[in-house]
Formats: C-alpha cells, sequence, structure tokens
C-alpha cells in the first residue's frame, strides 16, 4: 500500500458523468487520510452540469469552460486536449480520474496519457461493437479503456470484454456501477416539485410512460418512428407521456412538429436530475435510447424498453428489466401495450433484482485506489 496521500482529479464534463462520478468524488473525500482529491470541469454540456454539480454540492476547483454552441466531437476533443494540459502540469496529480464514454473523457485520457499520469477509467468496459451505436460514444469508451493504467468495470461482462481486449486481469475490478449509488442517493432525499412546478400537475391520476430519445444514431426517421408510437400511446385513456426534450434541433424541432400540442402528451425542456429521479419514481415504464436510464430504472421497480437496435448494457436485457424494442413504432407500441395491460408481464419486468449494482461501487473504487502502490 501506497505511503502519504494520493492526489487525484476527478474530470467531468457531462452531466452523466458528473451523477456517476459524485459519489466517487464524495467516497474519495471521506477518506481524506488517503486522498487529496480535486475536480476539474471541461464543461463539455455547461447547464445540466452544473445542476448536478449543485446537486451534489461539488465545486469544481478548475472550471475550463469549453462549451461553445454548435460544437462538433472533435472541436470538444481538441479543446479539451489543449486547455487539460496546463492544468496537469499544475495539479501533479497521481491519477486523473474520468468516467464513462464522452469525448472529454476519450481526451482527457489521451492528455493525461501524454503527460505520463496513470488514468482510472470509471465504467470501463462497456462494449456495443458497433461504432455507429453508439456514436461516437462506442469509439470513445474503447480508446478510454486503452488509454487507462486502471479500469473500475460495472460488471463481469464488462471485465470479460476488457481482458479479451488484452488489457491486464490484475488492472480490471468489478465494481458495480456508481449510478446505482447516486441514484439511491438522491431518491432518499425528501423533495416534490414546488407549486407552479411543470412537474406538480403531470400525471392527472393517470399511468405515467417517461420518455427520452436524443442520441445522434436516432435523428431523422428512427425519431419520428418514435414519436409515431408515442402519439398513439399517447391516445390510450389510461396514460400520459412525459418527454423531457433534449434542445438539440435535431430533436427539438422534429418532437415538437410530430408531438407538441397532442392530447396525451406532455413535452418539456430537460428536466435537472432531481426531477428526473422524480420522473422516475412516478413513473410505470420507461420508453429510452439513454444508458444511464437502463441502469437506473430497475433498482427503482420500472421496466425499460430500449429504444435501440443494440446496446451496450446487455445484463438488463439478459436479467429481463430491459427490452430492445428499436424505432420501428409497431414494435414500440406492441411492447409498452404488452406490459400496460398484462400486470403478470409487468411484474416480471420490475420485480427483477439490478444486474448493475448495489449502491457500493464508489466505496470499492476508492478501496482499489488505496490499496495501489
Amino acid at each position: 500500500m501506497r505511503q502519504g496521500k494520493q492526489r487525484v482529479l476527478c474530470i467531468v464534463g457531462t452531466r452523466p458523468e458528473a451523477v456517476k462520478m459524485a459519489p466517487v468524488i464524495g467516497a474519495l473525500r471521506r477518506r481524506g487520510g488517503s486522498f487529496e482529491t480535486r475536480v476539474c470541469a471541461t464543461a463539455q454540456h455547461r447547464e445540466m452540469l452544473d445542476q448536478v454539480l449543485e446537486l451534489f454540492e461539488i465545486v469544481p476547483d478548475v472550471d475550463l469552460d469549453l462549451m461553445r454552441p454548435g460544437q462538433s466531437p472533435a472541436e470538444v476533443a481538441a479543446r479539451v486536449l489543449l486547455a487539460l494540459e496546463p492544468v496537469l502540469r499544475a495539479e501533479r496529480p497521481d491519477w486523473v480520474l474520468v468516467q464513462g464514454d464522452t469525448t472529454t473523457v476519450l481526451a482527457a485520457a489521451l492528455c493525461a496519457q501524454y503527460n505520463q499520469v496513470r488514468v482510472g477509467h470509471v465504467e470501463a468496459g462497456l462494449r456495443s461493437f458497433d461504432r455507429a451505436n453508439p456514436f461516437p460514444e462506442e469509439m470513445n469508451r474503447v480508446v478510454a479503456d486503452h488509454a487507462s493504467d486502471l479500469h473500475f468495470a460495472p460488471t463481469e461482462r464488462a471485465r470479460e470484454h476488457l481482458l479479451r481486449e488484452g488489457i491486464p486481469a490484475g488492472c480490471v475490478h468489478v465494481t458495480g456501477n456508481t449510478v446505482i449509488d447516486a441514484l439511491l442517493q438522491v431518491a432518499a432525499m425528501p423533495w416534490q416539485p414546488p407549486e407552479g412546478d411543470a412537474l406538480a400537475e403531470v400525471d392527472g391520476g393517470k399511468r405515467l410512460l417517461l420518455v427520452t430519445a436524443h442520441r445522434r444514431e436516432s435523428f431523422g426517421a428512427p425519431l419520428e418512428g418514435i414519436c409515431a408510437a408515442l402519439r398513439a400511446l399517447a391516445g390510450r385513456a389510461d396514460c400520459r407521456v412525459i418527454y423531457p426534450v433534449h434542445r438539440n434541433p435535431a430533436v427539438w424541432e422534429p418532437v415538437h412538429r410530430l408531438l407538441g400540442g397532442v392530447e396525451g402528451v406532455t413535452l418539456i425542456p430537460p428536466v435537472d436530475y432531481r426531477r428526473m429521479v422524480y420522473l422516475m419514481q412516478r413513473c410505470t415504464l420507461v420508453l429510452t435510447d439513454s444508458g444511464g436510464l437502463q441502469e437506473e430504472a430497475p433498482s427503482l421497480g420500472k421496466p425499460v424498453l430500449v429504444l435501440r437496435e443494440v446496446t451496450e448494457r446487455p445484463e438488463g436485457v439478459e436479467a429481463g428489466t430491459a427490452r430492445l424494442v428499436g424505432t420501428d413504432p409497431g414494435r414500440i407500441v406492441e411492447e409498452a401495450g404488452r406490459l400496460l395491460d398484462d400486470a403478470a408481464a409487468y411484474e416480471a419486468m420490475a420485480r427483477v433484482a439490478n444486474p448493475y449494482g448495489d449502491g457500493k461501487a464508489a466505496e470499492r473504487i476508492a478501496d482499489t485506489l488505496e490499496g495501489v502502490e
């Protein structure tokens, strides 16, 4: 075991990164005798990142504030590489920790290696084995894994992916997914929508279908298919669709054009993480192309219909908490209707133990780092 404190720089750029890194930052800071923990925000996504940092009471020690309107992945990567290098030279960390598969993660892992700083990758080993789905996340996480020195795999399957790619077994540690740590922490916080909040009267006694769909591979015809399915489901007398719509014009415009004003559909701007957890707690069913919701919803007993053709999170599908339904309207309506009309089918998905974790992943990550020479 190493003597003295290790200096750890945790890097976050987007809301999902901050959600999943927040429990790790907390676990490291509770071990002040072992770690000096610093936080760097790239602000790849500014507003949504700030909401999560505020919720978990995290104030970045360094804020690069790199977000620009209409930014491409290449532009983000270039800005992160250029801006982070002087930070690494000033901070002189023993470890850089990154989480997930964003462009921030890819660029930060490369920059750390260029500066001979060891990298720990939280949520390592996820694979869809299709570079176009999700794009560019699949490539980002593969490259980040091979630029990392420690790999915190959320599941045994993720560990197996890394071993097959030649990552040494001693560098891979199965921890569970830190998103479950974050979810359980926030779900336990007493909260109700304040008077006048859009969520206060959203259900009207009906069953809520919570929808998120915003990935690049959903743009165009796939998203139009999803909207057609949602329009049909909203026609049910017992259901209301609630859809926090991503502000990307490739999502915002077609969703509002196809679903705006439709009876039984509530379109709202993106919500902060606290409100998203509230919606997960209140909903009956989740329909999503997001990765995080596939992991989170099972801990709240909510079945997930995955609006994608492939997923890098097959554990949920195999366990029975999630079902791949693609973007064909007929298939989506059929699978959602089955769960809404067949109580046994619904309970079979809702009662399965979450395969992604038990809420103790961050402590396992801190344990591992404490034991590293």
